[in-house]
């Protein structure tokens, strides 16, 4: 009897390759909010249940205190890291993924448009198939996308793109217009058909506003149902009026299936028009950094800061993790992603908050007061733990046994040597 316990004990014991216990979960996809156990397998979600005994899975974390999310999808940063473009996001400016992702709680991120359709294949082999982190791509309608602002403003081909994203349909998942000039429409209409050809949505950065098309127009008028709006509260962007009150014309957008995207960046984001536009009930769609070295090192920081500061002009929290998880994944058609369903891969972000008196600032000085501050302490990415900064998945050492530290096949034992 006491070898069937034993073997039916080990048995049990192979349920799951993980499990993380005692977390808060919030998954706005299936409308989770409490205290939950997530068990991983083979790197895919294996179960969420309100306990799991921990005898069931081969190593148990404890993550009591921790808020537990699918993994972050960042819908609008810039990686495409090459050295020899000086002040380009398609160059010096773009960071490498795997040196920013984890530790932010980020699984996933969304390159937005730093390459074009001539050299996106340089970006997919050169940094896409060589991370850890799931990089896709939104190719910009610009041939050679952001090496500079003078390449974005032709050289347009929505027919080179459809092909393209075609040929990589499981990386591409977007069209981007971005820092057009010009007073006309084209880079926009042009993005626009490309999206129409690859049934893919549109990004745009309006980059220069100008009074020949007004940004009002671009979202109740070019862009289509699902297409995306960055950097919505940058400074020239109107939301309220002399009494406070919110322009009708953002309501019509989003009425119309327009999406509204934060995109934070180095100069894309005033506090006075998140706040009125938070105010009103106007809620961002999703939560994005722009990230470059630029925002990386000054007011956006990261993810989770961008979230805290969104949370202290009255974002409520709930809010925060679905515009930074469901919803960026419903937008590039990845229902796969931003989940903690079973059968999804186990893409896991920890976030603790941190209670106290947290100052955040915009891109023009201003600054407001917070009292929480959420900061990531755990990651997952397909069910490896890939930054945990507190230490949880570890062990006392002391327990450990003669050969901790020692690589079998690598470090060589050899003892002291005798005293003469």
């Amino acid at each position: 009897m006491k070898i069937l316990f034993l073997c039916s004990s080990l048995l049990v014991a192979q349920d799951f390759d993980l499990v993380l216990r005692g977390g808060r979960v919030i998954d706005p996809r299936n409308r989770r909010d409490g205290r939950f156990d997530v068990a991983v397998k083979a790197g895919k979600i294996a179960a969420v249940e309100p306990s799991i005994d921990a005898a069931r899975a081969r190593k148990a974390v404890d993550v009591t205190g921790l808020i537990i999310t699918p993994g972050m999808i960042d819908l609008h940063v810039h990686v495409f890291f090459t050295a020899g473009n000086p002040g380009a996001w398609a160059g010096d400016n773009s960071v490498q993924p795997d040196a920013f992702s984890f530790r932010t709680g980020v699984t996933t991120m969304v390159d937005a448009g730093s390459s074009g359709w001539r050299n996106f294949e340089t970006f997919r082999t050169t940094v896409i198939d060589r991370a850890r982190t799931r990089v896709l791509a939104l190719i910009n309608i610009a041939g050679f996308g952001m090496i500079s602002d003078a390449t974005e403003q032709d050289d347009f081909n929505p027919d080179a793109i459809a092909k393209l994203a075609e040929k990589h349909k499981d990386v591409v998942v977007g069209i981007k217009s971005a820092h057009y000039q010009k007073p006309d429409w084209e880079s926009v209409d042009l993005a626009v058909e490309a999206g129409k050809k690859t049934g893919l949505p549109v990004m745009v950065d309006f980059g220069f506003f100008l009074p020949q098309r007004p940004y009002y127009k671009l979202v109740t008028e070019h862009l289509r149902a699902g297409d995306i709006s960055t950097h919505m509260f940058r400074g020239p962007v109107p939301y309220v009026d002399e009494k406070g009150a919110l322009y009708p014309y953002l309501l019509e957008a989003r009425k119309r299936g327009v999406k509204f995207d934060v995109g934070h960046g180095g100069g894309s984001f005033v506090l006075r028009s998140a706040a009125g536009a938070i105010k009103n009930g106007f809620y961002p769609d999703t939560i994005s950094s722009d990230l470059h070295t630029g925002s990386m090192n000054g007011a956006f920081m990261d993810l989770p800061a961008l979230m805290s500061k969104l949370m202290a002009l009255g974002l409520p929290l709930q809010e925060a993790v679905r515009a930074a998880t469901s919803t960026p994944a419903e937008v590039i058609k990845r229902p796969d992603l931003g989940t903690l369903s079973v059968g999804a891969p186990a893409d896991i972000a920890g976030l603790r908050v941190m209670n106290g008196e947290f100052g955040y600032w915009d891109n023009n000085t201003g600054r407001v007061i917070g009292k929480e501050r959420l900061f990531a302490e755990l990651t997952l990415k397909q069910g490896q733990i890939v930054w945990d900064w507190n230490g949880r998945a570890g062990v006392d050492y002391r327990t450990l046994g003669p050969t901790y530290g020692i690589r079998p096949g690598i470090d060589q034992i050899l003892p002291p040597p005798a005293k003469r």
